[in-house]
């Protein structure tokens, strides 16, 4: 028995959404073998690997049935990297992707889906950050449950941390009472300052939660950072699916890759009796993702407690670990991971290096 033939066993499994062994994807490292205990690493392409946990139980399996082997060890890590900018699109040092969550309209939970969509990607292991580019109604300080302003070191600025999730937002820098009264060239400024002036050190992912609509804001950032992604929010209904396809188009036409769409507040189930209501109709983000070639990402229910956890400035997914709504939140999650480690297959050999 040799490492060669650990290697050649686990030809056999397969990622399902990148369509190669791990073998192949370079995603099996450090085989070592004594007498008939085996072990190595699989290195995934990212932390909040939906399938990670049949992954493993499939390589333990494929060596398992190798003649001679008595015991079998997987560790599994995970190497998050992403691809540089071109041109005047600079990548933010030390960030492997940069996604935008991002709604045609306002009042669909755009926010609520940022902060809970960063939270989740932070308790699955992955090293997340989060922009408030709501410079006009910024959310973030208060759903994050964090309101200190934060200080420079070396030139930079450092930002803040609550629940595992690093923060920058407008909040922290002006009175929550004063309005924020800017044209086009101050949000430029204040872009550039967020993601090239924070000391953000070394992110799987920067989530970026973008004002409603197709302004100043989403332009100004698409043509400073590479976007890896974006993620598009909206309730069911058809105003909200009508605004939605229009921030699609703005990305397409900035040539951001659309990640997907999320249907936010799609059912309501009640605590008391079990019924399900769907309050305002439910599935039409599913059918728009459908019609338009794009994946759906998943849908989140509406439920007091999402609400009662943003007011707190405690997540649903810390407040409520074991509900329906943050195990939609962590689906969420998931989805978003995969879908960026597909769009970087091509980088995938060079993530699992030794």
């Amino acid at each position: 028995m040799s490492p060669e033939t650990i290697l050649q066993a686990l030809r056999i499994v397969q990622d399902p959404d990148l369509h190669k062994d791990l073998v192949a994807l370079g995603m099996i490292e450090d085989v070592k073998i004594d007498g008939g205990r085996v072990s190595f690493t699989v290195a995934l392409t990212t932390p909040a690997c939906p399938v990670k946990d049949d992954l493993k139980r499939q390589c333990e399996e494929a060596v398992r049935a190798l003649p001679g082997v008595t015991a079998v060890e997987v560790t599994m890590t995970s190497r998050v990297r992403g691809k540089g900018g071109i041109g005047p699109k600079l990548a933010i040092e030390g960030v492997a992707h940069v996604v935008a969550v991002a709604s045609g309209k306002g009042g669909v939970g755009k926010s609520t889906v940022a902060v809970n969509l960063a939270v989740a990607l932070a308790q699955e292991g992955a090293r997340v950050g989060l922009i408030d580019a709501d410079v006009y109604g910024p959310n973030v300080p208060v759903m994050m449950g964090v309101r200190e302003q934060p200080f420079q070191k070396d030139g930079k600025i450092l930002p803040l941390v609550a629940h595992g999730v690093k923060i920058m937002s407008m909040g922290f820098l002006v009175d929550p009472e004063t309005p924020v009264i800017w044209r086009g060239p101050m949000l430029h400024g204040v872009m550039q300052n967020f993601t090239r002036d924070v000391d953000w050190g070394t992110l799987d992912y920067l989530i970026i939660d973008l004002p409603p609509g197709t302004g100043d804001v989403q332009l100004s950032l698409a043509q400073q950072v590479p976007l890896a992604g974006a993620v598009i929010v909206a309730t069911p209904q058809q105003v909200a699916l009508d605004d939605a396809q229009k921030a699609i188009a703005m990305f397409q036409k900035l040539e951001v890759p659309v990640l997907g769409m999320v249907e936010n507040m799609s059912y309501f189930v009640c605590p008391s009796c079990d019924a399900r209501h769907e309050i305002f109709s439910h599935g039409g983000a599913r059918q728009k993702a459908e019609a338009m070639g794009l994946p759906f990402l998943g849908a989140i229910p509406i439920h007091p407690s999402v609400r009662q956890a943003g007011d707190a400035g405690t997540p649903v997914l810390v407040t409520a670990p074991d509900s329906p709504e943050a195990e939609a939140f962590r689906a969420l999650a998931r989805q978003v991971a995969a879908r960026l480690s597909i769009q970087a297959a091509g980088d995938v050999p060079a993530l699992a290096g030794s």
